[in-house]
């Protein structure tokens, strides 16, 4: 018979050496992980909102972290533009982590009067999915003049109200699809192409469904324009019109000759 081999001594000593080490390496990893995460500095934000928007919206001069902190609103017209307008005061947000995703608040020193403005990004087959909460913001027409051309030209100025109501963006396999209500309403419009000031109060309303609908209306004022459109696929079709209030005819003809083809007194506006 042969006689049973004795089991070497260090043998279970180097297995449950080995054992520990391993998973003080995963601690170590889960740890490392965590620290750059919730360390993640703010300008993380700033470069991947850049990168995200094609350089048109920059957050400068960020403070905090990724997860809560503060900074310069910027529009921009993209690389290579020279044309920059920055947002009075600062912008703050606080981002936390869900179920779903990722929820957000956002609030600015200049625009949110109901406080902080709500939002929710989650992923989809495909896509991703943001929520808008309900709310009601304030925003200054002249910031538009640091997209450029043609926002520059115009020179606008005024105030920009907008309110949604259960508004919802999906991308899907590179398409947006927006559902829900937003309405725009622009108070005391003026522009650097016209001596009338201010040229009048108007609402643009957006209604998403199976299909992006567009209504232009005049609230008032001595520029008139209205006009309804639809977002098809990647591009907007929108038909409206334009013309001067009795007695204004001279003092809107640049601006009427900008924004159509002339068709008697009125202006017909065409896009898409």
């Amino acid at each position: 018979m042969t006689p049973l081999r004795p089991r070497r001594a260090g043998t279970p000593a180097s297995a449950g050496a080995r054992a520990p080490w391993g998973w003080a390496a995963l601690g170590a990893l889960i740890g490392l992980v965590g620290v750059l995460t919730t360390g993640a500095p703010a300008r993380w934000l700033a470069a991947g909102l850049t990168q995200a928007s094609g350089g048109m919206v920059e957050l400068s001069e960020p403070e905090g972290s990724l997860w809560s902190g503060s900074a310069r609103l910027l529009l921009t017209g993209g690389a290579g533009s020279h044309d920059r307008a920055a947002l009075p005061g600062r912008v703050r947000w606080r981002i936390a982590p869900a179920l779903t995703g990722l929820t957000a608040r956002v609030d600015t020193d200049c625009c949110t009067p109901e406080g902080a403005l709500a939002l929710g990004l989650s992923p989809r087959w495909g896509g991703a999915r943001l929520v808008l909460g309900d709310g009601r913001s304030l925003w200054p027409a002249d910031l538009l003049s640091g997209l450029g051309t043609p926002w520059n030209t115009l020179g606008l100025e005024g105030e920009l109200a907008l309110a949604t109501r259960a508004l919802r963006v999906d991308w899907v396999a590179g398409r947006m699809q927006l559902t829900g209500q937003a309405e725009l309403t622009v108070r005391q419009l003026a522009s650097l192409l016209s001596t009338l000031r201010p040229l009048g109060s108007y609402q643009l309303q957006v209604t998403g469904d199976e299909a992006v609908r567009l209504g232009l209306s005049t609230l008032e004022g001595g520029l008139r324009v209205s006009g309804s459109g639809q977002w098809v696929g990647q591009r907007l079709r929108f038909n409206g019109e334009a013309q001067a209030a009795p007695g204004l005819e001279a003092q809107l003809a640049n601006l009427l000759n900008l924004l159509g083809r002339r068709a008697g007194d009125r202006v017909l506006i065409s896009l898409g």
